[in-house]
C-alpha cells in the first residue's frame, strides 16, 4: 500500500493503525486500516555528483525523471537498481556492465522546500575490475568443455554484469542442468587489484528422456518407443569404458522414435551437434526416417497389404550463431529429400494410386531467441523466426505444357493452324484447337475422353515443385514474481511457382487439436488449437494458408530438478484458408480454457488441456464445445 502511495506522489503516506475484529454475527472478519497519506511531492533539480565517465546528460537521459514530474520513490529506486531485473535498463547497470564492479550509487534527498523535493544522485565508481579465475562445479557427467564454451566470461576480460546474466542463460539453455539451481559465486573480490573470482555451481540433470506409450485409434493398437540422448558422445563411441550406460557428456543429441500398428510403421533416427568442428557455435543437424503404411481392407477394420504407401526421407542442416544485428541471431540451412512410393494406393490428395514422388528442397531461416533462463518455463524474452522451404523451379526448365497436361497423350493430332481443316471422313471441319482422334475425324468430348488424371497427377508430382513461407512470434512477460504471459502469433502460406501446375498434395497445414503429428512424415505442417477436434479446422487434405494468435497465462507450482509443473489458462483462434480470397485474420475459430504441464528429466513433457471451442465447426450450428487435449513430448 505504501509503495502504491509513493508511486503517486505521496512519499510521507505511513500506515498509522490497523484494526481485525469480528462482523455483528461474529461469521465475518473485519479489517480497518487507518492510513495517513500526507501531502502529494514532485521532483524538483536532481544533480549527479562523483561521475567522470559518463556525463550528466546521458544519465539524466537514463534515469528518466524530469523537474517537476509527480514524486515516484518507487520508479526512482528501479531507474537506480532495479531488484527484479538483474538485467535491467538503470544506471548501476550502466557501470556494472562496463567493469565497474565497485561502484556505487545512491539517490539522497538534498532539500523539500514546499511540495518539491531535490535529490543528488552521488556515485563512487571505483576501480575497474576484471574476471580472473573462472571455475565450474557440479557437472558430474557433462564434459568441461561443453560448459566452458557457453561461457561470457573469460579470464582477462573487463567485468560485465550483463555477460554474468548471459552465461546464466546460456548454461540453463543447455538442457543439463537445473536452470533454478545455476548459483554463480563470488570469490576473491580484491578491489585493490581489480579482480575477481566466479565460481559457477551447478546441479546436474537427466538429459536423456524416454517415450513408451500406447493406445487405440483408427481402427487398431498403436505403440510408441522414443529415445532421446540429449548430452551424447559421438567420440566416445567405440570406448568400452564410456558406457554408463552409454557414452555421454559432450553435449551431442540422438533421438531414436519408432512406432507401428497394424496399418503403418515409422522409423526415423537423428543427430546433431551443436558445436560442428568444435570451434565456433555451428549447429549440424542430420535425420533418416522411413514409414510405410496400408489402406484399409475390404472388411470393416480389415488392412489391405496390397495397398501400401512408403516415404523415404533423409536431410542434413547447418544452423550458425550470428553477430550482427546481436548474437541472439541464427541463420540456418536445411537440404531435405523425400521418396513417396505408391502401389496401388489411391487418397484424396492425388489420383495415382501406382507411382512416385520425389522432394527435393532447401529450407533457409533466420531466427532470434533470448527467451531465459529456464527452457521449460522462460520467464522473459522472446522468440522471432521467419523460414523459406524452396525447391527447384522445374517448370521452368522442363518444358512441360501442364496447361494441356494429359489432353496430347491420347491424340496424334491437333488443329494448331488458324483455320478450319476436313476430316478424314469428310463430314465435318475440325476448328483450330480441337483435337483429332485416332481415325482423323474430330474427338468428341475430348475433355473428358481424354484427360487420364491418374498421368496427369504423376506428371506434376514426380518432382514437386512449390515454396513455403512461415513466421512465428513468440513472447514471454512477467506480470507478477512468477506469474508469466505468453503471446503467440504463427503464420503459414504454401505456393506455387506455375499455377497452371497447382499446389502439391504434401506440405500442407492441418490446424485443429492437440498439435501432435503421429505417424504423418508427409511433410504437413501439424497445427495445434485447443477446443477443436484434431485437423478439423482445416479442409480434409490441409490447407495452404493458416494463421493462429495465442495468449497464455502461466503460473509455476514447482520447479524443481526432478519434476517441474506448471499450471495455465488460455485462449486463443486460428484458422485454415484455402487461398488468399478467403484469406481474413479476424475470422477465426476462437477457444478458451485451462491446462497443466509437467515436466520429467525422463519422460519429456507432459500435459493435459481442456479447451472449449466457441464456434462450430463446418456443417454445424452450434459451438464445438469441450474438448480434451493430451500433451506428449511438446512444449506449447
Amino acid at each position: 500500500m505504501i509503495d502504491k502511495y509513493k508511486e503517486k506522489g505521496y512519499r510521507d503516506a505511513r500506515i498509522v493503525n490497523d484494526t481485525l475484529g469480528f462482523t455483528k454475527n461474529k461469521k465475518e472478519l473485519t479489517l480497518k486500516i487507518n492510513v495517513e497519506e500526507g501531502r502529494k511531492y514532485y521532483f524538483g533539480n536532481i544533480k549527479f555528483l562523483g561521475n567522470t565517465i559518463y556525463p550528466d546528460r546521458g544519465l539524466q537521459q537514463m534515469l528518466g525523471i524530469k523537474k517537476g514530474d509527480i514524486y515516484n520513490g518507487v520508479l526512482l529506486e528501479k531507474r537506480i537498481a532495479d531488484k527484479s531485473k538483474p538485467d535491467g535498463d538503470d544506471i548501476t547497470n550502466l557501470y556494472q556492465n562496463n567493469g565497474y564492479l565497485f561502484s556505487t550509487i545512491n539517490a539522497v534527498e538534498v532539500k523539500t522546500a514546499n511540495d518539491t523535493i531535490d535529490f543528488e544522485i552521488r556515485i563512487v565508481e571505483g576501480p575497474l575490475a576484471y574476471f580472473n579465475k573462472i571455475t565450474v562445479v557440479g557437472n558430474d557427467r557433462t564434459n568441461d568443455k561443453v560448459i566452458y564454451r557457453e561461457l561470457r566470461t573469460k579470464p582477462g576480460q573487463k567485468y560485465s554484469k550483463e555477460e554474468l546474466v548471459r552465461t546464466i542463460r546460456e548454461i540453463g539453455q543447455l538442457g543439463f542442468f537445473d536452470p533454478e539451481a545455476i548459483d554463480p559465486k563470488f570469490k576473491n573480490v580484491d578491489a585493490a587489484a581489480g579482480t575477481v573470482d566466479i565460481e559457477y555451481n551447478l546441479v546436474e540433470k537427466g538429459s536423456s528422456q524416454i517415450e513408451l506409450q500406447g493406445g487405440y485409434g483408427g481402427g487398431g493398437f498403436i505403440g510408441t518407443l522414443g529415445l532421446s540422448f540429449n548430452n551424447f558422445s559421438a567420440r566416445n563411441l567405440f570406448k568400452k569404458d564410456a558406457y554408463k550406460p552409454l557414452p555421454m557428456g559432450d553435449g551431442q543429441k540422438v533421438s531414436l522414435r519408432l512406432q507401428g500398428s497394424s496399418y503403418f510403421q515409422t522409423y526415423s533416427l537423428s543427430f546433431s551437434e551443436p558445436w560442428f568442428g568444435g570451434k565456433k557455435p555451428i549447429q549440424f543437424s542430420s535425420s533418416l526416417a522411413f514409414s510405410k503404411q496400408y489402406a484399409a481392407g475390404g472388411n470393416f477394420g480389415g488392412i489391405d497389404k496390397s495397398k501400401n504407401f512408403n516415404i523415404f526421407a533423409i536431410s542434413v542442416g547447418l544452423a550458425k550463431r550470428l553477430t550482427i544485428p546481436d548474437d541472439f541471431f541464427v541463420l540456418s540451412h536445411a537440404l531435405s529429400f523425400q521418396f513417396y512410393d505408391l502401389h496401388n494406393y489411391n487418397t484424396g490428395l492425388f489420383t495415382f494410386g501406382n507411382g512416385a514422388s520425389r522432394n527435393l528442397a532447401y529450407t533457409i531461416g533466420i531466427s532470434r531467441n533470448n527467451k531465459g533462463v529456464n527452457p521449460i518455463y522462460p520467464t522473459y524474452g522472446s522468440e522471432f523466426s521467419i523460414t523459406g522451404k524452396f525447391t527447384p523451379p522445374y517448370s521452368v526448365f522442363n518444358k512441360i505444357d501442364y496447361t494441356n497436361l494429359g489432353l496430347l497423350e491420347p491424340y496424334k493430332l491437333r488443329n494448331e493452324g488458324s483455320t478450319p481443316i476436313l476430316s478424314q471422313d469428310q463430314t465435318e471441319f475440325i476448328l483450330p484447337g480441337e483435337y483429332i482422334d485416332d481415325n482423323g475425324n474430330r474427338a468428341l468430348n475430348f475433355q473428358s475422353a481424354a484427360v487420364d488424371q491418374g498421368k496427369v497427377d504423376q506428371e506434376k508430382f514426380n518432382w514437386l515443385e512449390y515454396y513455403k513461407i512461415k513466421f512465428k512470434a513468440d513472447w514471454y512477460t512477467k506480470i507478477f514474481d512468477k506469474l508469466i504471459l505468453r503471446s503467440l502469433s504463427e503464420f503459414g502460406y504454401l505456393g506455387s511457382y506455375n499455377s497452371a501446375r497447382g499446389l502439391v498434395p504434401f506440405e500442407r497445414f492441418f490446424v485443429g487439436g492437440d498439435g501432435l503429428a503421429n505417424f504423418a512424415q508427409d511433410g504437413r505442417e501439424v497445427i495445434q488449437l485447443r477446443g477443436y477436434p484434431n485437423n478439423s479446422i482445416s479442409s480434409q487434405d490441409g490447407g495452404p494458408i493458416y494463421n493462429k494468435f495465442s495468449l497464455e497465462l502461466r503460473y509455476p507450482l514447482t520447479l524443481k530438478a526432478a519434476a517441474s509443473i506448471y499450471m495455465l489458462t488460455f485462449v486463443e483462434g486460428g484458422a485454415a484458408y484455402n487461398n488468399f480470397k478467403e484469406y481474413n485474420p479476424f475470422v477465426l475459430k476462437r477457444s478458451a480454457g485451462v491446462g497443466l504441464r509437467i515436466f520429467m528429466p525422463a519422460f519429456g513433457l507432459l500435459g493435459i488441456d481442456f479447451g472449449y471451442g466457441f464456434d462450430p465447426l463446418t456443417g454445424s450450428t452450434q459451438p464445438n464445445g469441450m474438448e480434451t487435449h493430451f500433451i506428449i513430448g511438446q512444449q506449447f
